[in-house]
């Protein structure tokens, strides 16, 4: 995550040398200031700008490479099901799509970049362009994210509650120009707090170029603005918005439920019933799995937001405050990481499509690998076959067959 350490107060402190302006980390608005003398720089650098390493250093980073193994081979394998497989490639697997190419941003480039500032706060060694690329992958990525949840939701919504809209509403490729759309809003909405920030030194008075941090440079109440406003803009709004839109379709679930037993007494096919129950059936797998993406998405990114907010409404720090910021901190990043990660999981324990389509990738990777150099692939493949189908449950199996979005197949038994 792209927070603040350090604040702007220290910007203009010009004295004699080794004395610095005293004033407090965790107050940058203090006005007062009292000379203070140092045996050496890195006695200042420590009182200012506090440790080098962070005291959580070991456990966090053992936690954030644990969720790196997981959320990078998981988003890579979503991913490429997705793109390998046409049948994967419905408007509700795009979005996925486009959401697993921005949890795999975040943990590729934000998350080592996340683990370097704890081991070595300052100084930053990526100079002015790192500093925006960090400020800017975060911010795209956390508009991205939310803005992909919605559109989920408002696809699922439409696909549910009013279907004879889907053959022209809910389309791939309406799915891509939406997707398109997200993106370059999230990437113009990054712009504002990326260009609040800056590589920030110390001056005693000569610039001290071991003292730089990717730090806020712009006025404070500039930074609370953006904050506040893309807080409610791109958390609140949409979360209130997706909270309406599961209501809404959950009511629609239930009463279709409440008939269904009425439409099978009055269809005289067997076949035409049959094929209602399954398509009932997918419809509410696919609104579990992605009514789960959502609860664990809001649950994941709120504490995220109560950081942003927290550090930049609060302007009289005490010793308590600063310690229950750190582990709100703490809390927020491992969760803000773990949103990343997590979603493949629930893909395989709530998707029987995407978990059959994952066991297939990787046992067909699992094959090649073991398999003898001049073995015959007729015989492998058929190996491949009878072992990955003999993990899969009939049921699953056949419901699994109608994934497909509720315009483009009809329910047909495997």
């Amino acid at each position: 995550m792209a927070h603040i350490s350090t604040g702007s107060a220290f910007q203009n402190c010009t004295v004699p040398e080794l004395m610095v302006c005293n004033t407090s980390l965790l107050n940058s608005t203090a006005n007062s200031s009292q000379a203070r003398y140092y045996e050496n720089l890195e006695d200042v650098l420590f009182d200012i700008l506090g440790p080098r390493r962070s005291s959580f250093f070991i456990p966090v980073s053992l936690t954030y490479t644990l969720i790196f193994m997981v959320g990078v081979a998981g988003n890579l394998l979503t991913c490429t099901v997705i793109a390998k497989h046409q049948k994967m490639r419905t408007p509700t697997n795009l979005y996925l799509f486009s959401l697993a190419v921005s949890d795999l941003l975040v943990l590729v480039f934000g998350m080592p970049l996340e683990i370097y500032d704890m081991w070595q706060n300052y100084p930053f060694p990526f100079g002015e362009g790192g500093c925006y690329f960090k400020i800017f992958l975060f911010e795209t990525v956390c508009f991205a994210s939310v803005l992909n949840v919605m559109a989920l939701s408002v696809e699922r919504y439409i696909a549910v509650v009013h279907p004879l809209k889907t053959r022209y509403a809910v389309t791939n490729k309406h799915a891509w120009r939406v997707i398109t759309s997200m993106w370059v809003i999230s990437l113009v909405c990054a712009i504002p707090n990326t260009s609040l920030h800056g590589i920030f030194y110390l001056y005693l008075p000569e610039k001290v170029y071991e003292s730089a941090t990717c730090n806020l440079l712009k006025p404070l109440w500039m930074y609370n603005l953006v904050i506040q406003i893309t807080t409610v803009l791109f958390y609140f709004v949409p979360m209130t918005v997706i909270t309406v839109l599961y209501l809404v379709i959950g009511r629609q679930l239930g009463r279709e439920s409440r008939l269904q037993p009425d439409k099978f007494d009055q269809n005289s096919s067997s076949d035409t019933s049959w094929k209602i129950h399954l398509e009932s059936n997918r419809r509410r797998q696919v609104t579990k799995m992605l009514t789960v993406v959502v609860v664990v998405f809001g649950i994941c990114w709120a504490p995220f937001h109560v950081d942003r907010l927290l550090w930049s409404s609060i302007t009289q720090w005490t010793d308590t405050m600063h310690t229950i910021y750190q582990y709100v901190h703490i809390l927020s990043g491992i969760l803000f990481y773990l949103s990343s990660a997590v979603n493949p999981i629930i893909y395989n324990l709530l998707s029987s499509r995407f978990r059959e389509r994952f066991r297939e990738l990787v046992c067909r990777q699992s094959e090649a690998g073991n398999s003898p150099p001049f073995s015959k692939p007729q015989k492998s493949f058929s190996t491949l076959t009878s072992q990955c189908r003999s993990t899969r449950s009939l049921g699953p199996t056949i419901i699994s067959g109608c994934w497909e979005h509720d315009d483009e197949t009809a329910c047909t038994a495997p």
